[in-house]
C-alpha cells in the first residue's frame, strides 16, 4: 500500500529510510514544541492549549503535505511569525489574541485562494527580490531583539531607548551559554542543536533552582481554551486590514522561498527550475494555516529543517507522514513544555535570527533604489517592533523611490496595489 501511494521504488527509497528521515527532521523541528507555547502564552493564551494546538497544527500540516503533495517536508507554526503574533499584534497593537487568531485565519483563507489559482506565481514573481529578502531579514532582526530582551540582555531606557541589562544574572548567562552551545553543535553537524540547547539550559536551570521541576509525561491538556476562539469578525474590520495583508505576504513569500530552497537541495526541481506539484504543496501549507488558527496557534509553515531529513534519505511524503505522527505522540510531553523557562527559548530565537538575517546578502547594495526601501523595511520592523509597519514602509518607499527616480516601469501592479492598501490603512488609522 505504501509503495503504491508514495511510489517509493520510483523515488529510490525504502520504508525504513523514510522513517529514519522523518525522525531526523522531527528532531530538528521539535524545539517549536517548547518555544511556541512559551511565546503564545505571553499573549494571554493558555499554555497547555497552545502546546496542544502546536502539536496538532504541526501534525495536520505535515500529514497534508505528505499525503497531498508527496514531499518529505515537515510543517509547524513558524518561528518569527509567532513572535509577531504575540509582541507585534497582541502586546504591541493591543489586539485581543482572539482577533489576532482571526487575522491568521483570514490570511490563511487568502493563501488558500491564491494557492489554487495561477495568480500565485504572478504575484510572487512580480514582487521585487529586494523586498522579499528584506522581509525575511527584518523578521530576523525583530526576533533577535526579542530574544535579547527575553534573556534580559537588552532592556528599555528612557534616555537611550535601549541599554544593556544585567548580563551577570543567572538567566542571562544561561541564555548566552545556550546560544553558544547551539552554534557550536550546529557547526559540528549535530542534528537537533536547537532542541539540545533548550533542554540543556532547562536542565541547568532546574538544577540551580531557578525553574521548578514539573515532570515530563502526562495526559494532553485541554484544547478548549483556544478551540474555535478565533474572532474572524474582528479580523475583517478596516483597522486590521494591514495586519491581514502583512501576515499574507509573510506566509506567501516564506513558504514559496522555503519550498523552492528545499526542492533545490533535494533535487526535486525540474529542468526549468520549477517545483512539480507546487500547487499541492502550497495548498497544504495554506490549509494548515487556517486549521492552526482554529486550533489556537499562529501561522503554520513549511520548515527548512526538512533538508536534514532529505539528507538522511527522505524522498517522499511518507517522511512527512512520519513527522506528523511524531508530533501527535508529543502531546504527552506537556509538562516538559510547560517547564521550559524563557531564558531557555531566548537563545533559540537568536539562533533563528542569525539564519534569517542571511537574506541581507541577496540585496543589491549597489542600487540605492533597491537597498534603501529594503533597509527601511528591516529597520522599521525592529525599531517600531512591528513587522506590519516594516513591510508597509518598505513597500511604500519602493514605489515612491522608483516612481520619482524615473523607474516607474519597474513598479509592478501587485506591489503598487499593496502600497495603496498600506497607505489607505495609515489614512484610516
Amino acid at each position: 500500500m505504501l509503495e503504491r501511494y508514495f511510489s517509493l521504488v520510483a523515488n529510490g527509497t525504502t520504508v525504513r529510510r523514510e522513517i529514519l528521515a522523518g525522525l531526523t527532521t522531527f528532531l530538528t523541528m521539535s524545539a517549536i514544541l517548547f518555544v511556541n507555547p512559551d511565546i503564545l502564552s505571553q499573549a494571554g493564551i493558555d499554555h497547555g492549549a497552545a502546546f496542544v494546538a502546536t502539536c496538532l497544527a504541526a501534525a495536520v500540516g505535515s500529514l497534508i503535505m505528505g499525503l497531498l503533495a508527496n514531499y518529505p517536508i515537515g510543517q509547524a507554526p513558524g518561528m518569527g511569525i509567532n513572535a509577531f503574533f504575540t509582541f507585534g499584534l497582541v502586546k504591541g497593537m493591543g489586539l485581543p489574541w482572539q482577533v489576532a487568531l482571526g487575522c491568521v485565519f483570514v490570511s490563511g483563507c487568502l493563501f488558500v485562494l491564491v494557492s489554487g489559482l495561477r495568480i500565485r506565481e504572478w504575484f510572487v514573481n512580480a514582487f521585487p527580490r529586494s523586498l522579499k529578502h528584506s522581509i525575511a531579514a527584518g523578521v530576523g532582526l525583530f526576533v533577535a531583539l526579542l530574544g535579547l530582551s527575553t534573556a534580559g540582555i537588552v532592556v528599555g531606557n528612557p534616555d537611550t531607548l535601549v541599554a544593556i541589562g544585567k548580563v551577570g544574572s543567572p538567566q542571562a548567562l544561561l541564555a548566552m551559554g545556550g546560544f553558544v552551545l547551539m552554534v557550536v553543535l550546529d557547526k559540528l553537524g549535530v542534528r537537533g542543536a536547537i532542541l539540545i540547547g533548550i533542554l540543556a539550559v532547562t536542565a541547568v536551570s532546574v538544577a540551580l533552582g531557578l525553574t521548578p521541576y514539573g515532570g515530563v509525561f502526562s495526559a494532553p491538556p485541554s484544547l478548549a481554551p483556544t478551540w474555535l476562539q478565533a474572532d474572524i469578525g474582528g479580523a475583517l474590520q478596516s483597522a486590521t486590514l494591514g495586519i491581514v495583508l502583512s501576515l499574507f505576504l509573510m506566509d506567501l513569500f516564506e513558504t514559496s522561498g522555503t519550498l523552492i530552497a528545499i526542492g533545490e537541495r533535494g533535487g526535486f526541481l525540474d529542468r526549468d527550475g520549477k517545483l512539480p506539484r507546487l500547487k499541492q504543496a502550497m495548498l497544504a501549507d495554506s490549509t494548515a494555516i487556517t486549521i492552526g488558527a482554529l486550533l489556537g496557534t499562529s501561522s503554520t509553515t513549511s520548515y527548512l529543517e526538512s533538508t536534514t531529513g532529505i539528507a538522511a534519505g527522505g524522498r517522499t511524503g511518507l517522511t512527512a507522514v512520519v513527522i506528523g505522527l511524531l508530533f501527535l505522540l508529543s502531546l504527552w510531553f506537556a509538562p516538559l513544555a510547560a517547564m521550559i523557562p524563557a531564558h531557555a527559548t531566548a537563545p533559540a530565537l537568536l539562533f533563528v535570527a542569525v539564519l534569517m538575517l542571511r537574506s541581507l546578502t541577496h540585496i543589491d547594495w549597489d542600487d540605492m533604489s533597491e537597498s534603501a526601501p529594503a533597509i527601511a523595511c528591516v529597520t522599521t520592523m525592529a525599531y517600531t517592533f512591528s513587522i506590519s509597519d516594516g513591510i508597509a514602509f518598505g513597500v511604500i518607499g519602493y514605489v515612491l523611490i522608483k516612481t520619482l527616480s524615473g523607474q516607474w516601469r519597474q513598479v509592478s501592479l501587485p506591489i503598487a496595489a499593496v502600497a495603496a492598501l498600506f497607505v489607505l490603512r495609515f489614512c484610516i488609522e
